[in-house]
């Protein structure tokens, strides 16, 4: 049987697509587009069960069914009849269009969408089939629909739940930051396992968890599972097997790092470290209560990456010239140090005190955030 290839979708935070293209691409699979918010691949079986088990930093991967151009419903029933949906979805497939969305286009109620589109694919897979109705017993290929300028991008999900959910995170603090973002912006910054990282306003631990299974080569999707192992019509079992063994083999715990999470919050610190004990990880953070004012460090070259506080509600929003002051003086006594922060508060450098070497910006969901890099000197070369 000739190996099938299709195009595969993953899609990220908008300003981190540079990170998620490298990472397709160490996977050895060939990029066919970059757009705003997304990547398109193409791959076979296989590429499905390794994007979701190895890649860190998309939220879901979808497989293309195609694209189509559509400005009224009567348009976008025919054209989505059209495409080839029997090359996807068995006879007892459970089928339904689960999310639209619609950007500078005609069509844009996703109620509307979702309905008109389940009906053209119930018409064309009646006709196909020869079946007055389906029974949908069978595996679920869930559908997304996004518009952009009257073209729709229509694919089926192969992830099911979110990857950010690694299956680590139990507990939370308020306003927690993905693991998927959180492993984005790690990447953004030359940090490697034999550099010290301290995130000071770690939260449930996100930011020191992600380096510590970075740091180890632990996929991040080996302790969950997802939609497309139950495709037995399009992705052999050999796949998901030959992609989880390849993870297990990568894996290194006993990798010597130095990484620390501190907290203000005792409670939330208690959080991280279950949280760390669930990522297999613990061993290798070291968790601790402590406020920004207290963090020193004897060595040099270390980096601070972090996401301080954004003063969202309004009684924070006082109290934040005082904090990043306080950041900018602890950073002022780390010698030859790199930090990196996330934030949406605009005055960020000037309480600081200091201007950031770059600023990207990037969207965390609706809310538009700057990640300030501060660049310390590389460390000189081990003789």
């Amino acid at each position: 049987m000739a190996k099938q290839y299709w195009e595969l979708i993953a899609p990220c935070h908008f300003g981190l697509e540079a990170v998620l293209k490298r990472e397709i691409l160490d996977l050895g699979y060939e990029i066919s587009k970059v757009e705003d918010g997304k990547v398109t691949f193409l791959g076979d079986a296989r590429a499905i069960a390794d994007a979701n088990i190895f890649l860190r930093t998309t939220e879901r991967i979808l497989l293309k069914v195609g694209e189509v151009r559509a400005t009224t419903f009567e348009e976008l029933f025919e054209k989505t009849k059209e495409l080839p949906w029997e090359a996807f979805i068995p006879k007892d497939g459970k089928f339904w269009v689960t999310k639209a969305n619609s950007i500078k286009s005609k069509l844009f109620s996703p109620s509307d969408i979702q309905s008109i589109m389940k009906k053209a694919m119930v018409e064309r897979l009646k006709k196909v089939y020869g079946l007055s109705w389906f029974p949908e017993t069978g595996a679920s290929y869930p559908v997304r629909v996004s518009f952009m300028k009257d073209v729709a991008t229509i694919g089926i999900d192969t992830s099911g739940v979110s990857l950010h959910k690694r299956g680590y995170r139990q507990m939370t603090a308020k306003a927690p930051i993905t693991e998927t973002l959180a492993a984005a912006l790690i990447m953004l910054t030359p940090w490697k396992k034999d550099r010290i990282l301290v995130d000071p306003f770690c939260g449930s631990g996100t930011f020191p968890i992600e380096a510590a299974m970075m740091a180890a080569n632990i996929a991040p999707g080996m302790n969950r599972e997802f939609l497309s192992q139950k495709w037995d019509n399009l992705i052999p079992r050999k796949c998901w097997y030959e992609s989880l063994d390849e993870a297990a083999d990568l894996m290194d715990t006993s990798v010597e790092a130095d990484i620390q999470g501190y907290d203000l919050d005792g409670e939330v610190i208690k959080y991280a470290r279950e949280n760390a004990r669930l990522a297999e990880v613990d061993h290798m953070i070291h968790f601790q209560q402590r406020d920004v004012k207290d963090l020193r460090h004897p060595k040099k070259y270390g980096f601070i990456i972090t996401n301080p506080p954004y003063g969202e509600r309004l009684e924070e929003k006082a109290m934040l010239p005082q904090l990043y002051h306080e950041i900018g003086e602890a950073y002022r006594r780390l010698d030859d140090w790199s930090m990196y922060l996330i934030t949406s508060y605009e005055q960020a450098e000037r309480d600081i005190g200091k201007k950031a070497d770059k600023n990207r910006k990037i969207y965390n969901g609706m809310l538009k955030t700057y990640f300030y890099q501060f660049m310390g000197p590389r460390p000189p070369k081990r003789k």
